[in-house]
């Protein structure tokens, strides 16, 4: 049996004689057609039964920017409707090395039906991470563990996201935020 032409984009041809119309083959199509479509209109969706979530790193977006040769500040922008555990969130650099332990800004009291009662970030959260021993110039890679939930009750697993910047010179304005997972850009933007 011969197999159908594949299109190239260039001008239609004809196609062989063994593929001609079919008497009443457009009618049956149309009636099959029709058919799936009325039993599909009454049929209740997958995506009516599950809700739309976020990737991880859309819901928990990581970024870092370097405010001087010594200090990195690690922020997370969470979308509405979703939120970090407190506790969950962990950092280190490489090859640097952390100064102290960030101190991190408290957070919203919630009663967690996995973890009981325990502190959340909603909006957006900065944590000043101090570096031990920095070098204007030198790159750093900040790295990021967390865990998060979606207020519908969808918990994700820990995530782990990593961001690699320039620290800037001494007395140089802080840097820009770079992004951990930038938006990708739309074929129809």
């Amino acid at each position: 049996m011969a197999s159908l032409p594949i299109s190239t984009g260039s001008r239609l041809k004809r196609l062989p004689a063994e593929h001609a119309k079919v008497p009443g083959r457009g009618i049956l199509h149309a009636a099959a057609c029709g058919a799936l479509c009325a039993l599909s209109a009454h049929a209740p969706t997958s995506k009516a039964q599950q809700p739309d979530l976020l990737l991880p790193e859309r819901a928990f977006a990581f970024s870092v920017r370097a405010t001087d040769p010594g200090t990195v500040e690690a922020r997370f922008a969470i979308a509405d409707g979703y939120y970090l555990y407190r506790d969950k969130l962990r950092f280190s650099v490489d090859p640097d090395a952390l100064a102290v332990l960030p101190t991190l800004p408290p957070g919203k009291m919630k009663h967690d039906e996995f973890f009981g009662n325990v502190e959340t970030y909603r909006g957006r959260v900065v944590v000043k991470l101090p570096l031990a021993q920095s070098a204007p110039g030198n790159s750093v890679t900040v790295k990021a563990e967390s865990q998060g939930c979606a207020d519908i009750g969808v918990c994700y697993p820990p995530q782990a996201q990593k961001v690699t910047l320039t620290l800037p010179a001494v007395g140089a304005p802080p840097g820009a935020p770079v992004e951990a997972s930038p938006a990708r850009k739309s074929w129809f933007n």
